[in-house]
């Protein structure tokens, strides 16, 4: 074999180690998730109930404690999961409740700040039936695109006098109460984020929690 053609194999035998590399390198972190395992819904005489909960930061013992992130908890928001893959019925009807602790970070889209793709065509704030919010107020959103559904999530103001800084929070703790509901599909895996730029500290808000599984985004499933 002469002397280039030693070079050319060299280099090529290097890309492709390389590219293997940083394949393993992003896998890793964008599934690097604390716990994201499934969260069985509860079972109801109308179809399902799913209760979850968003921070503006996670638990202290967490590996990313400064990031912002959805959580699975029950129904009085007392024992918190850290995870975003949910177990889901086929062709049922689920009422999800979302208890929210984060501030305001606003919509960059203001077609975001309505629900869409939910029974009735909206969703409940706070007891209030409500269809739309101020995009300036929004802290995040619940969203499966493959089905159509997106639901904004109002954040505190500033101005609250007891919020919530990390997971676990307490109902008597600064927060909204979302809720709607949604028929879910055929069976299947389905991808859910939310769709605000929240993550801090990082470029244009979308890295770091907003691209990782187990935090910003996770995995309906459906059984």
């Amino acid at each position: 074999m002469s002397v280039h053609a030693k070079r050319v194999l060299g280099v090529t035998l290097g890309v492709v180690v390389a590219g293997v590399l940083i394949g393993l390198f992003i896998g890793l972190y964008l599934t690097s998730s604390p716990g994201s395992g499934d969260a069985s819904a509860a079972q109801t005489p109308v179809g399902a109930q799913l209760y979850l909960g968003t921070v503006p930061a996670a638990a202290l013992d967490d590996p990313h404690p400064t990031w912002v992130s959805y959580y699975a908890v029950d129904s009085k928001s007392e024992h918190w999961q850290h995870a975003t893959t949910y177990v889901l019925p086929a062709n049922t009807l689920v009422r999800v409740t979302v208890y929210q602790y984060d501030g305001q970070s606003g919509l960059r889209n203001s077609f975001l700040s309505q629900a869409t793709g939910t029974v009735g065509g909206g969703f409940v704030l706070d007891g209030k039936p409500t269809q739309a919010i101020d995009p300036d107020t929004a802290s995040h959103i619940f969203a499966i695109p493959q089905i159509g559904l997106a639901v904004p999530l109002e954040g505190i103001a500033d101005s609250a006098k007891n919020p919530c800084n990390n997971a676990p929070c307490a109902l008597s703790m600064d927060h909204h109460t979302i809720s709607f509901t949604f028929r879910t599909p055929g069976r299947g895996l389905y991808r859910w984020q939310c769709f605000v730029p929240c993550a801090a500290g990082f470029i244009q808000g979308f890295g770091g929690p907003m691209q990782t599984v187990g935090y910003m985004d996770g995995f309906i499933k459906v059984v």
